[in-house]
């Protein structure tokens, strides 16, 4: 008997990206979700303007927009989409959504900048959540993001980096009405995707935003 899998929507940028072009990272991606998802990718942001996001049980943002804000009218989609169950994985670069005010309120948070590419120590921050199943902590090349979180969302951080000495944000999920949000902060290039314990946690993430 065939099992069918639940359909997820992978949006990013192909020619437009300043730098986070999906097609870097798309492969890779695929081949780790592809086991548990039914996955189609596209750079048509006018999809969440649209009923045909109603198919997807999970929207995964790879978005190079950090200049370029949705519409009116896709941000209106996506807000209704996650308030009404959807779930939303954000990975590295998708919090460019932020361009948006209202969609770095559903992302729970804002990034702000970073220092330049280097190694990082990840370590889980929460002792127990779903998302964190089997992760360890774990070395890998990066970008380190920070972020100004915010203050009135129910966001849960679950994962850090060290850097300069400190602990900063890294990942961490929040409900938005009847929806799921995680956001993971590595994804700069491929190599990232590659990286065994970080592929782990990208299906992890994807499974509880998507209620699997």
């Amino acid at each position: 008997m065939t099992t069918v899998k639940p359909k997820a929507l992978l949006l990013g940028d192909y020619e437009n990206a300043p730098y986070h072009p999906l097609g870097a990272v798309e492969e890779t991606l695929l081949a780790i979700l592809g086991a548990d998802w039914e996955i189609a990718s596209s750079d048509r942001y006018e999809l969440l303007a649209s009923q045909e996001l109603n198919p997807y049980r999970l929207c995964i943002s790879y978005a190079d927009r950090w200049e370029s804000p949705l519409t009116s009218e896709e941000t209106a989609g996506l807000l209704r989409y996650a308030a009404g169950g959807g779930g939303l994985l954000i990975l590295h670069n998708g919090i460019s959504l932020q361009a948006r005010q209202e969609l770095a309120q559903l992302a729970g948070g804002r990034f702000t900048g970073h220092p330049e590419y280097t190694e990082l120590l990840f370590r889980p921050s929460a002792k127990e959540h779903p998302v964190l199943s089997g992760i360890e902590p774990f070395v890998m090349d990066e970008e380190p993001y920070r972020f100004e979180l915010d203050g009135l969302s129910d966001h849960e951080v679950l994962l850090t980096y060290v850097h300069d000495g400190q602990d900063w944000p890294a990942a961490w999920t929040r409900r938005y009405g009847l929806g799921r949000m995680v956001y993971l902060m590595p994804g700069h290039h491929r190599p990232s995707f590659e990286h065994a314990e970080y592929a782990k946690l990208v299906r992890n993430g994807a499974a509880w935003a998507g209620k699997l």
